[in-house]
């Protein structure tokens, strides 16, 4: 039985062209960023230097354990949608704003 048959698209692609030690950076990277990339598009708000050091080292930690559950579990592809999601929120907000003023 072949473990890549059952990994998500985003998992299998990583982990199918690199050796698995590598293939397990790539994806902690691909996580992390979308993460931040969520977290900077949804929640984020102006803080102190400090505050956003200790935030993004809470969210690299989160990320470690996303990662163990992101080869078999559809983390990154669910991470990639909400990211679309609040991209397109954020873009529309930012039409509407302008056309109000």
């Amino acid at each position: 039985m072949d473990v890549y048959e059952h990994m998500w698209p985003i998992a299998k692609t990583i982990y199918s062209s690199t050796t698995p030690n590598v293939g397990s950076n790539i994806l902690y990277a691909v996580i992390l960023l979308l993460t931040i990339i969520v977290f900077r598009l949804g929640f984020a708000k102006k803080l102190p230097l400090l505050k956003n050091i200790v935030i993004y080292a809470c969210l690299a930690l989160g990320c470690t354990i996303l990662t163990f559950l992101g080869a078999f579990l559809p983390i990154a592809e669910g991470l990639a949608i909400t990211a679309a999601i609040l991209l397109i929120y954020k873009l529309r907000l930012h039409q509407t704003k302008k056309r109000e003023a």
